[in-house]
């Protein structure tokens, strides 16, 4: 990890979103720091004076002076406290809209990678972005980042003062210092290392224990309980371990520091009162001599140095793990979002007399394929759901096929079904005409464009699509219904869960389409939550379909009730069907049994029948388990 890269893109990404604010709170930081350094100055002033009255025997002659210096310092320490208010008020604010800005830039390109991200990552790791490393860079920019910059100034300041004072006083305090920040680098460098190591650790906790909120039901069915309990050790003793040695370190290293600024502040005491007793010349910049009004001074500003290179040191940790966490923030965000090539969009349109499309705004129900480099009279194809595949070969790894020369074809209003074993090849196809993957070779083809061509954004709106896996989001029976197509009425979603077969449950709801669902739907049956799945694809109203074990989750009782919707749901639609109960496909135009991601079998199910091939003995098969 490049920590000043990381860093640096984090300093210009404050000031590229404040741009005002960011310059204005350094001044801040960087006069109050300036100020805390200036006390020894005063006091040494007002020690000189006071020996000065001392030795002429006249208090009055300098009182004046005195009380002007300490009027000084006190109006400076006004202005400075009115800097810290104003800093303050304006990190908070810094802070809080930087960390909402990259959740929102995170969340946006998030929302723009391929499936594939989110196949090959852990979901609870992505959370973690989130909630783990958000938090890291609150500290680091809130805190760490103002901390060193004022530490630094402080030591700059005073190392300043220090050698104008005395140069051979401020080599005893530079060799103490070189000796801290050795110890410095030694342990912190511990630290971090086991600090980075510690993020990591709880990302992968958070994963393991999201993972297993999900898996509730099936680790309690097969009495997991004692065997999760160990994985769960496993991760967390490694959290803990990581965990215990970065802090060990941390918590050793203050102790240490404050130690060896306290032998520090000794030697210089030391030192000092050596130099006032030979009366040595002091070769400063200045050319005074050590006197008493050096060395009371000199020894605030020596603790000064010391403790602020404790400060510095402290922070080390929280610039790690704040480090990191940024580091993570910003490989998140500088991942490659999802290729789109596409240029032909989906429109509405409406059909002339003369046949022809003209393009318009208000949604008609009719659509077609807007090709922008096209001739005028060839700029429109009207969307009729023609769908082709030619010789396609995909693998998930580049090394491993998956699918072997698939060609098929649905024609507008047709009814394709996939069956086969687990693995064969089914659900992939259809994430392939979704272009959730991209394939390997051959051509895709949709109403005879290559879908290649086609915005991905548009060529998904004309496709409705319904999972096994169903998911409900958080909002009302109606808010889920409406996801299909957000500009729908209420009327329009009523329709489609009649044509579904969900309207009879949805009104006996507490609150009817008003009842809110949570938790992706707890409150409800599995059946339950897959009709609601089947109407938010009815009110998209899509001209192509994709079932993909669709009615899996339902008994046969409402299995009977729910193909009438889809029935209604799939007529004038080209459809394709994954299902494993064969009787769901019986009806279909075609029929394709896949093995091993080779089409093996196609025809209608008469056809396949009759063969006596492998669909023959899934369907005897199946016939006789039912």
């Amino acid at each position: 990890m490049n920590n000043k890269g990381t860093l640096g893109r984090l300093l210009r990404t404050i000031v590229e979103f404040y741009p005002v604010m960011a310059p204005l709170t350094l001044l801040c930081i960087l006069f109050n720091a300036v100020v805390n350094a200036l006390p020894s100055l005063f006091m040494q002033q007002i020690i000189s004076l006071i020996e000065e009255s001392w030795q002429a025997g006249d208090w009055n002659a300098v009182a004046g002076q005195i009380l002007r210096l300490v009027g000084t310092l006190v109006a400076i320490y006004v202005v400075s406290l009115v800097s810290v208010f104003i800093w303050t008020r304006l990190m908070a604010i810094m802070t809080q809209g930087l960390l909402k800005k990259l959740r929102c830039k995170m969340f946006n390109g998030m929302q723009d990678l391929p499936i594939k991200y989110f196949d090959t990552h852990n979901h609870g790791d992505i959370m973690s972005y989130y909630t783990n490393d958000i938090d890291t860079l609150r500290q680091l920019v809130s805190q760490s980042i103002p901390q060193l910059i004022s530490s630094g100034v402080v030591v700059c300041t005073a190392l300043a003062i220090m050698l104008y004072f005395s140069i051979w006083l401020t080599l005893v305090v530079v060799a103490g210092v070189l000796c801290m920040l050795m110890v410095t680098k030694k342990v912190g460098g511990g630290s971090a290392r086991f600090f980075r190591r510690q993020q990591i650790s709880m990302g992968k906790m958070e994963g393991f224990v999201e993972e297993l909120m999900n898996g509730q039901k099936v680790v309690k069915v097969f009495c997991h309980e004692e065997e999760t309990g160990k994985d769960f050790d496993r991760v967390n003793d490694a959290l803990f371990s990581d965990s215990k040695k970065a802090n060990t370190y941390a918590n050793t290293l203050m102790p240490i520091l404050n130690n060896m600024g306290n032998v520090l502040y000794a030697v210089v005491a030391m030192a000092g009162g050596l130099l006032l007793l030979l009366q040595v010349p002091n070769l400063s910049i200045s050319g005074m001599a050590i006197s008493i009004s050096i060395v009371v001074p000199f020894l605030n500003m020596t603790k000064q140095f010391s403790g602020n290179i404790g400060q510095v040191s402290q922070q080390v940790n929280s610039v790690v793990m704040g480090m990191a966490g940024a580091h993570r923030i910003f490989e998140l965000m500088d991942q490659q979002p999802e290729a789109d090539e596409g240029t032909i969009t989906l429109v509405n349109v409406k059909e002339q007399a003369d046949g022809s499309l003209a393009e318009c705004q208000e949604r008609t129900n009719v659509w077609a394929w807007k090709n922008p480099h096209a001739k005028p009279e060839a700029r429109y194809t009207k969307l009729q759901g023609d769908v082709r595949m030619e010789h396609v070969d995909f693998g998930y790894d580049p090394k491993k096929t998956v699918l072997h020369d698939i060609t098929l074809f649905a024609k507008p209003g047709q009814k394709v079904a996939f069956v086969g074993a687990t693995g064969a090849g089914k659900t992939t196809i259809t994430n392939l005409i979704n272009r959730f993957y991209d394939i390997s070779s051959g051509k895709i083809l949709y109403d005879g464009i290559d879908i290649m061509n086609i915005k991905k954004a548009d060529l998904r709106r004309s496709l409705g699509i319904v999972l096994q896996d169903t998911n409900l989001f958080t909002g009302t029976v109606m808010d889920n219904i409406r996801y299909g197509n957000l500009d729908a009425c209420d009327e329009e979603c009523i329709a489609a869960a009649q044509l579904a077969g969900a309207h009879d449950f949805i009104t006996r709801l507490p609150d009817g389409y008003n009842t809110m669902l949570t938790s992706n739907g707890t409150n409800l049956s599995q059946g339950q939550r897959q009709l609601l799945a089947i109407a938010r694809a009815a009110v998209a109203d899509p001209p192509v379909m994709i079932l993909d074990e669709a009615t899996s989750s339902i008994d046969t009782r409402t299995e009977a009730i729910v193909q009438q919707g889809m029935d209604a749901l799939m007529c004038n639609r080209t459809v394709f069907v994954i299902a494993h109960r064969l009787s769901t496909v019986k009806n279909s135009d075609v029929i394709m049994v896949l093995e091993h991601g080779v089409i093996i079998e196609r025809g209608s199910h008469e056809e396949l029948i009759a063969k006596k091939g492998k669909y023959y003995q899934l369907y005897t098969g199946a016939f006789e388990l039912e």
